[in-house]
């Protein structure tokens, strides 16, 4: 977003504090300082701070995944303590818009200032958000609480992302952003017993307050490397030096506003949301789609997007297939709470191992293109496989092949993907970069859901009054609306037999959609750039993690093949 100037050279000062204009390289590349302190990071680093980076990076993941993994229970209690419901869905929404928009602002200010202070302004979001959680007399209390919580959670997991991306060569990326990814394989499990433990014996409100002491503890070690490694450098003299010139209130917040860009990520955040606010928000809108009020979301959506493109282009498609568990459990009654829970984890557990996979590949590849397209390929099996699995007469084995088969196909390729981008870009865009990939994945997400909802609510009826026609109306609305009046019918009665092949039948038009969406993609990716992996911190800029000159023994004119 911001354009290439014509400087050559950059002095340095013993004294002067970091600045937070941009700096250009030789290239023309114009860089913020927070990406240029990094670089100048590299140079102080020594054999134990570098591990302790690491070690603090992994105490981060490790909380981000176990918070992930077990405070999206407590909601409901809240609101069962404040007996509120009607809030939940209207929370919800908003905290996944939050999420989303959050991640470029986030980035910018990574950019701008520096990745420590980045993270320590992430952290006061976190713990604040979780204090006025913890603390609240009402349900709307909560709701601003987990507004500010969002704040913090997108963006421990964006810099943690940023930071990897700092920190590693191109060859080691995958494997180190996958590893981050290995506390989901633990908490997957165990977090269910974590927050049924807490809710038995501590309450709600321990379950979020409690995470008001460990984010701090967890961030602590990583915070206070990054802050010694910045703070080193500069009294090194290795920062670039700004030249300070006296500037009136007014002048000093307009320059801020532009460098963090404020007119682009308003009308990024402003796009997100309204692309956001339709898809969560059909399914319980009077009248799904036709509602007026979400058409006119839709108007002011198309009247912005134009806007935002001429600003900045780096969309891209995605969708997320859709999940079928509710199938799964009205079909088989049988299985254990436990092992429904191992099932509905597989593909999580999956997703991280193969990812994991998919970095060592990489590193001794050297490549990331083709693993991206085989897992893209193995993902659309996994997905066509429910096409025949979806319904009671799917036996064990297929059930959780399909979940295995997405898990392995989607760690590959978000791996792939992720280092591919990154690797596209120089290294002043990395964070930009990182921001919009995990944006895209939220929009994604969100637009699987909502295709999926539409279907749901479009075609459920209809099928229920086809299978169950000796139903009245009314009884027909209760089944689809309450899976537990569904499971008080045993297995062989007509009415339980008709509510599953009613499933079977959508399940089957869900299926069939998300197996067409997910070819797109893997045509895509044939038309990727195959990067080399080598020793550089990007593929388009000859330079190392420090900002020196990096040649790799791979030649130029194939780095893209």
């Amino acid at each position: 977003m911001a354009a290439p100037a014509s400087a050559k050279s950059m002095d340095f000062d013993n004294t002067s504090p970091v600045a937070l204009t941009p700096s250009t390289s030789e290239e023309g590349i114009v860089a913020y300082e927070g990406v240029k302190t990094v670089e100048a990071t590299h140079k102080v680093y020594g054999k134990y701070s570098k591990w302790f980076l690491f070690l603090g990076l992994g105490l981060a993941a490790y909380i981000y995944s176990l918070d992930g993994s077990t405070t999206y229970t407590y909601l409901s209690y809240a609101a069962s303590a404040f007996e509120d419901h009607t809030l939940i869905s209207t929370i919800q929404v908003a905290q996944s818009i939050i999420i989303a928009v959050g991640k470029p602002v986030i980035a910018k200010v990574a950019d701008v200032t520096s990745r420590g202070l980045a993270y320590t302004v992430v952290l006061v979001f976190y713990v604040v958000g979780y204090i006025v959680i913890a603390s609240a007399k009402s349900i709307g209390t909560v709701a601003g609480g987990i507004i500010l919580y969002a704040i913090g959670y997108t963006g421990l997991q964006l810099l943690t992302q940023i930071i990897i991306a700092d920190i590693t060569t191109l060859k080691w990326r995958g494997l180190v952003s996958s590893l981050i990814s290995m506390p989901f394989i633990i908490n997957a499990f165990v977090g269910a017993n974590v927050s049924a433990s807490v809710i038995k014996h501590a309450g709600w409100r321990w379950g979020y307050g409690m995470f008001a002491i460990l984010i701090p503890v967890s961030l602590l070690p990583l915070i206070l490397t990054l802050l010694w490694a910045e703070n080193k450098a500069r009294k090194l003299g290795i920062t670039p030096k700004h030249k300070v010139t006296a500037k009136s209130l007014s002048e000093q917040i307009f320059d801020g506003a532009n460098r963090l860009d404020v007119p682009g990520l308003v009308l990024i955040g402003t796009c997100v949301a309204l692309i956001l606010l339709p898809l969560t928000l059909s399914s319980g809108a009077k009248g799904g789609w036709n509602n007026r009020k979400l058409q006119a979301i839709e108007v002011r959506k198309d009247t912005a997007s134009p806007v935002l493109i001429s600003f900045d282009d780096r969309y891209d498609p995605m969708v997320n297939p859709t999940p079928y568990r509710i199938c799964h459990v009205v079909s088989h009654p049988s299985r254990s709470l436990v092992n429904t829970t191992y099932f509905t984890q597989t593909q999580t557990v999956a997703l991280t191992v193969f990812g994991i996979v998919a970095g060592i590949s990489m590193r001794f590849m050297r490549r990331y293109k083709w693993i991206l397209v085989v897992g893209l390929g193995i993902r659309i099996l996994g997905v066509g496989l429910m096409i025949h699995s979806r319904g009671a007469d799917g036996s064990d084995a297929e059930l959780v092949w399909t979940q295995l088969l997405q898990g392995i196909g989607g760690g590959f390729a978000a791996v792939a993907s992720q280092v591919g981008a990154q690797a596209a870009v120089p290294h002043a865009d990395v964070a930009m970069c990182t921001a919009v990939v995990l944006l895209i994945t939220e929009i994604g997400g969100a637009i699987g859901s909502g295709i999926a909802g539409a279907i749901w609510s479009n075609i459920m009826p209809g099928k229920l009054a086809k299978h169950l026609p000796f139903l009245s109306e009314e009884d027909r609305a209760t089944l689809f609306g309450s899976i537990t009046q569904v499971l008080a019918y045993d297995r062989g009665t007509p009415i339980r037999e008709g509510v599953i092949a009613a499933y079977s039948d959508v399940m089957k038009v869900m299926t069939i959609v998300a197996t067409v969406l997910a070819v797109v993609p893997f045509i895509l990716s044939f038309l990727m750039p195959n990067w080399y992996l080598g020793d550089k911190q990007n593929a388009v800029e000859d330079v190392g993690l420090a900002g020196e000159r990096v040649v790799d023994p791979a030649p130029a004119d194939h780095e893209r093949q």
